[in-house]
């Protein structure tokens, strides 16, 4: 056979708008190109399953171009999108190499094909739509939550859907963030007061499962004199595009922009709870709907996307310009574990969720840069699932060596992950800001200064 070259071949394009990217054989020649080179270079070898399957299966065939369509889709499989190859590789465009690496990116668009050639099974159908699965479980909560705990449901969706019998779910709450949000707007758009303007990015995690992180968030930008909108939001579209379900997916997307762009004209930050949803908008969005027929869609989310920040880093951005305020009342004091999510360590922001705690007085943040396994709805297959927990072993011991009674992350899925491995509370940094701005937020008081004097340095 001949040599594989690593420069980029013709059938190169991460753009789903473009008819060579479900061009089969324009993906394979992507792909020998790609496994060839990781298989050389081999620094990825820790981050999921897909590489080490990858490495072992090359070694046997001895050119990745014998490589069984069976093999093919097993390291397909074995990547959950962590990304954090990407964020390692010294091959990428990012980087301005020659060879424009992206593994992930590969391996989403194998899948969409593979999901096009072969249809889309009722699991992934299911866990695209984060949304309809909400909005119906929301309506009776208690009901969805007790038969997300009764074993002999737990074994019929095992035996349907594939979604493990054991895997901690998610409560799903009511009333919902976004009607929470509507109350305290008094259904505006946006809040009457605020020098600082921003929209806030709720996620449809935290929409249907974990509100309070939404309310700790809107609580905070008002704290800190932000004008607030409001404006309601599907699923970012991550759980589509891990699934292979690409028209979903760009829908999706669509929605969000079209919401979100109004705001951003008028000079509007979006500000998002959570790091995979904030790197969908800001990464995602601008090949998703690279769609030359609707060139103005097009520009719209190139502005969303420059206009995106993660919450904690909107709020960082706002103690740089000396409007982020630090009149904490209360404190966790000590050690607080802070385990860094990997599509936050993927955006290089930095860990502003972990700065801002450490402006409270006695806070001394302990960092975890490590994977927590859960990894969207990777970890509720019941294929992936015990695997998952042992990926997140490293990140679970990292937060106990902490010592901390505090354990937070950005991430819910993170938290959940935490909960399910080793039965502790996670807290998003913002919530953790919301109770420390509250005389009763935790069991230890911030010595106040004396009225009339100044409080710690923006």
């Amino acid at each position: 056979m001949a040599e594989i070259r690593y420069a980029p071949t013709d059938g190169l394009t991460s753009n789903p708008n473009d008819p060579k990217y479900w061009d089969r054989s324009a993906l394979d020649k992507e792909i020998h190109r790609t496994f060839d080179l990781c298989n050389g270079c081999r620094m990825c070898f820790k981050y999921c399953q897909a590489f080490p399957t990858l490495f072992d299966a090359v070694e046997q065939a001895g050119d990745v171009r014998r490589l069984p369509k069976a093999t093919v889709d097993r390291v397909i499989d074995g990547c959950f999108q962590c990304k954090l190859c990407y964020t390692t590789c010294p091959y990428t465009e990012k980087d301005g190499h020659e060879f424009k690496l992206d593994f992930p990116r590969l391996v989403l668009r194998a899948n969409a094909i593979r999901r096009r050639e072969q249809g889309l099974p009722l699991r992934e159908k299911l866990l695209a739509d984060p949304d309809r699965v909400g909005a119906i479980a929301t309506k009776t909560p208690a009901l969805a939550n007790w038969a997300n705990r009764q074993p002999v449901h737990r074994v019929l969706m095992e035996k349907l859907l594939g979604v493990h019998r054991d895997k901690l779910l998610q409560r799903f709450e009511s009333p919902t963030l976004e009607d929470w949000l509507t109350e305290q707007t008094s259904g505006a758009a946006e809040t009457a007061t605020g020098t600082h303007p921003v929209v806030l990015f709720g996620t449809c995690f935290v929409n249907y499962n974990n509100p309070e992180i939404g309310r700790a968030a809107f609580r905070v930008l008002q704290h800190n004199d932000c004008k607030i909108a409001c404006p309601s939001n599907n699923c970012c579209g991550m759980p589509a595009l891990d699934g292979g379900d690409m028209p979903l997916a760009i829908a999706q997307a669509r929605a969000n922009v079209e919401r979100l762009v109004p705001w951003v004209e008028r000079g509007y930050k979006v500000a998002v709870v959570n790091p995979t949803c904030s790197l969908m908008l800001r990464s995602e969005y601008p090949d998703l709907l690279d769609d030359p027929k609707r060139e103005t869609l097009a520009v719209a989310a190139k502005k969303v996307a420059a206009a995106t920040r993660d919450l904690g880093e909107f709020l960082f951005e706002l103690r740089q310009t000396g409007h982020f305020k630090e009149d904490f009342k209360s404190t966790p004091a000590g050690p607080v574990a802070y385990h860094a999510p990997c599509h936050l360590r993927t955006q290089s922001v930095g860990f502003r969720g972990r700065d801002l705690m450490r402006r409270i007085p006695q806070v001394q943040p302990t960092l975890v840069a490590e994977c927590c396994g859960h990894d969207g709805t990777w970890a509720m297959k019941v294929e992936h699932f015990e695997q998952s927990i042992e990926n997140g072993r490293k990140a679970f011991d990292g937060m106990k060596e902490a010592a901390a009674e505090t354990w937070t992350t950005e991430c819910p899925l993170a938290a959940l992950q935490f909960r399910q491995a080793c039965n502790r509370e996670v807290l998003h940094p913002v919530q953790v800001l919301d109770r420390a701005y509250r005389a009763d937020g935790f069991p230890t008081p911030v010595p106040q200064a004396p009225t009339g004097s100044k409080g710690g340095d923006a």
